[in-house]
């Protein structure tokens, strides 16, 4: 988009600009729609399953941003030559699925005959023009909650490759289907800094994008970051997707305080499909939402903090 001219437009409240999660679009005073668009290829061979994950990994943009989805779009593209047609059939019932647990509605779609299956969707949501959560407006001193444990990205390519466990399957495809509803719910509720969802530029790469935004760094700690069971073994065994390297050769110089190439930090470069929220609280708000998260079963863990800008956007500390 770099050749485009920005919008004009003064009813376009969040843009482009700070690579946020959702454009929001201003209707009236206490009203706007957020929008989004995500699609995404296979990562089960069960066709209901990824109907699901393509969902949950769409809807979750507008939770990102604080907002609630209202209406959706299926975004098809499907080898009719390759595939049976209840397969199609299938992936559109999971993505239903999703589509109605959050509480919005289906208003149809577009689908293309093409070589390679992909799935996704447009979503609209609605939100509170003042209660608009970035990625882009994280403060020295808050604390930064992650709202699901890492490693889709791993365990996927081990899924491909015949190679996880019935276990790492089961907690992977837990994961990405999990709507992150409730720990958007709790974000607007204790008034969040910024928020942004782990996807696939990884927990480095999206944590980049918030430092950037913020003019602030962010300090991980290593030790803190929940991952999923047995990503280690795999990692051993190369079980590693190309993206995790690509994000770790573009983001890796950026982080200080450790060497980014040591394959402990690789789970923290693993593009995530449908990951957790990562958000940004003032302490007291931070422990708040610990607390009210354990008593609606929302997974949550503090991994780090904002500090004021440094020389370079990312510390880790071991």
């Amino acid at each position: 988009m770099a050749g485009l001219a920005p919008a004009s437009d003064p009813a376009l409240l969040v843009g482009p600009g700070t690579a946020d999660d959702a454009g929001v679009y201003r209707l009236g005073e206490r009203l706007a729609l957020v929008e989004t668009t995500d699609i995404i290829t296979p990562l089960v061979d069960d066709p209901f399953t990824f109907g699901q994950i393509a969902a949950a990994n769409a809807l979750s943009d507008v939770y990102a941003m604080g907002g609630k989805p209202l209406t959706a779009m299926n975004l098809v593209f499907f080898p009719v030559c390759v595939l049976p047609l209840e397969a199609l059939g299938a992936i559109l019932a999971g993505g239903l699925a999703k589509i109605t647990e959050a509480g919005a509605c289906l208003v149809g779609g577009h689908t293309v005959e093409d070589d390679e299956l992909k799935y996704g969707l447009a979503v609209t949501g609605t939100i509170d023009p003042d209660r608009i959560i970035r990625n882009s407006t994280a403060r020295p001193g808050d604390r930064l909650i992650l709202t699901k444990p890492l490693g889709t990205g791993i365990i996927s390519t081990a899924i491909k490759a015949e190679m996880a466990t019935a276990a790492s399957v089961a907690e992977a495809i837990g994961w990405m289907t999990l709507l992150n509803v409730v720990a958007a719910e709790l974000m607007v509720e204790y008034h969040a800094s910024a928020c942004t969802d782990v996807t696939g530029f990884g927990l480095v790469g999206h944590a980049t994008e918030m430092a950037r935004g913020a003019g602030v760094t962010i300090r991980l700690d290593l030790a803190a970051v929940p991952l999923m069971a047995g990503l280690a073994g795999l990692i051993r065994d190369g079980l590693v997707p190309a993206g995790c390297y690509r994000n770790r050769d573009f983001y890796g110089p950026g982080i200080a305080g450790i060497d980014h190439a040591a394959d402990e930090l690789l789970p923290l470069f693993d593009p995530q499909t449908s990951g957790g929220l990562l958000i940004a609280l003032a302490p007291a708000a931070a422990d708040s939402f610990l607390l009210a998260a354990a008593e609606r079963g929302c997974f949550a863990v503090i991994i780090g903090t904002v500090l004021p800008q440094q020389e370079r956007p990312i510390e880790i500390v071991p």
